[in-house]
């Protein structure tokens, strides 16, 4: 792995930094290329090199608060990270990433929107092999893999846009989901 060059890192923090003010400002539909640019002292040139397209900008501010998610269920207390019991962690991740999404709503639907495949991959993969681990330890008997794909696909970011619910009402839908899915087996 390359590392990255010091006056590379300034600018890129630089970059994140404007960007991150104009979407608190002014919402993602604030968000152009050539303002950030202005707004760090950087070329055009080299934001659109470092990071391709406002949906490559966008994820990268999510990636800050993504590393943070994952440190949680990785290794974060109980219930999200490790020492609780799996049907207890799944419920309690699945109610974190509802409050990680809707807290970055814009940026994820940018970002996720971005082409037909760019919801998937990165993030998504880690939280679907996480959550497909805990399900195949809490109901070994299911497929794991496809029931970790139907408890994600209620947190797309455009059908969370779309239904414009409320984080109680998305977290009751999911337990609706997880009371189903994890109850006693005879």
């Amino acid at each position: 792995m390359t590392r990255e060059r010091a006056d590379a890192a300034k600018n890129r923090a630089k970059i994140l930094a404007a960007a991150a003010d104009i979407v608190a400002e002014r919402g993602i539909e604030g968000l152009a290329m050539a303002e950030v640019a202005a707004a760090s002292g950087v070329g055009v040139g080299t934001l659109y090199r470092r990071f391709g397209d406002r949906s490559g900008l966008a994820h990268a501010l999510i990636d800050a608060s993504e590393r943070e998610f994952q440190a949680a269920f990785l290794t974060g207390p109980p219930p999200v990270g490790p020492g609780a019991p799996p049907a207890e962690r799944i419920r309690a991740f699945l109610h974190a990433l509802v409050d990680r999404t809707l807290a970055q709503l814009d940026l994820l639907l940018m970002a996720e929107t971005a082409g037909p495949f760019a919801r998937f991959g990165g993030a998504y993969d880690a939280h679907h092999h996480h959550l497909a681990l805990l399900i195949a330890r809490a109901r070994p008997d299911v497929d794991a893999a496809f029931t970790a794909d139907a408890l994600l696909a209620p947190l797309a970011a455009n059908l969370v846009a779309h239904r414009d619910i409320g984080s109680a009402a998305i977290k009751t839908g999911l337990d609706t989901l997880l009371d189903g899915l994890l109850a006693p087996t005879d």
